[in-house]
């Protein structure tokens, strides 16, 4: 395999990943399509004995609404899975306005059986959104402790930027699909930092070894070197964690479809930061003093 000159070309690796970043924030800034999970309201899951059709249903439920307003248009998102049972997502409903929900679907579509009636306060959702934002905000502070102590501050610094990197396009790349924000959507953001991070520090130890043997060598060949020692490694586990999800995403239902969705971007960030935006940016940071590793 060709060896690759990362250093060289870091103004390329770093204007990529900013140009990602941009178009991952116009997406956020354009807005998430949060879930009950934050925003509160009501999910009601049922079965139909027939096939679900999207458009016969959202007429069904525009007639209802006429009783129900939650269940307009504007306020009322429908999911419908491959097992003929579809999610039905509203702000919060009264216990008789849930029975009455019910009552209409089966008069004016078909037989179901009912699978869930869920229900989320928006004080709930309020704490779940703070709870979320604060895992992550400790989850990145125990990384900068670890690698500080590990490596050095410096490194550290680079690994949050890259994790920072991986976040931003992983919440920008869901916003942009239009997936809705969910609970299992936090737990693919944290899975992320866990992935990302474990394979930046792969880079950064081989960089130390390096570094260790021949003191003397310029700081930019030895990550180069580093880089191109473990590269093909790093691909091939990340290749093999991407197939694994894809699987899950093709077999594993719409209700998994944010999860997963998320996990198969940061696995492919989170592979690219580690090697063309954690590294560099060490070497942009040391490459006028000795590095203490």
């Amino acid at each position: 395999m060709k060896r690759l000159e990362i250093i060289n070309k870091t103004k390329i690796w770093l204007g990529f990943s900013a140009f990602l970043i941009v178009v991952s924030l116009i997406g956020i800034i354009k807005g998430l399509n949060l879930g009950i999970d934050f925003t509160g309201g009501s999910l009601v899951q049922v079965k139909f004995e027939k096939q679900a059709d999207l458009k016969t249903l959202n007429n069904v439920f525009d007639e209802i609404s006429n009783e129900i307003s939650q269940v307009a248009s504007t306020s009322r998102k429908v999911q419908i899975a491959d097992d003929n049972s579809v999610i039905i997502r509203v702000p919060e409903l009264t216990e008789e306005e849930t029975g009455t929900l019910l009552k209409k679907l089966e008069e004016k579509y078909s037989k179901f059986d009912l699978l869930k009636v869920d229900k989320v306060g928006a004080t709930i959702g309020k704490e779940l959104k703070t709870s979320a934002i604060s895992a992550l905000i400790i989850g990145a502070i125990l990384i900068v402790i670890y690698i500080t102590i590990r490596f050095e501050f410096i490194f550290a610094i680079a690994a949050i930027i890259a994790l920072l990197h991986d976040v931003i396009i992983a919440i920008g790349g869901i916003a942009l699909l239009g997936y809705e924000v969910n609970t299992p959507f936090i737990a693919a953001v944290l899975t992320i930092l866990g992935y990302s991070i474990n394979d930046t520090i792969v880079v950064f130890d081989r960089i130390r070894e390096v570094y260790r043997r021949n003191k003397a060598r310029n700081l930019g060949e030895i990550i180069d070197e580093s880089i191109n020692d473990v590269i093909v490694r790093s691909i091939n586990t990340s290749l093999t964690t991407f197939l694994a999800v894809v699987a899950i995403l093709l077999f594993g239902g719409a209700s998994l479809q944010t999860f997963i969705t998320t996990l198969l971007i940061g696995i492919v960030s989170g592979t690219y930061s580690s090697i063309f935006v954690a590294s560099p940016l060490v070497y942009l940071f040391e490459k006028n003093k000795k590095i203490k590793v």
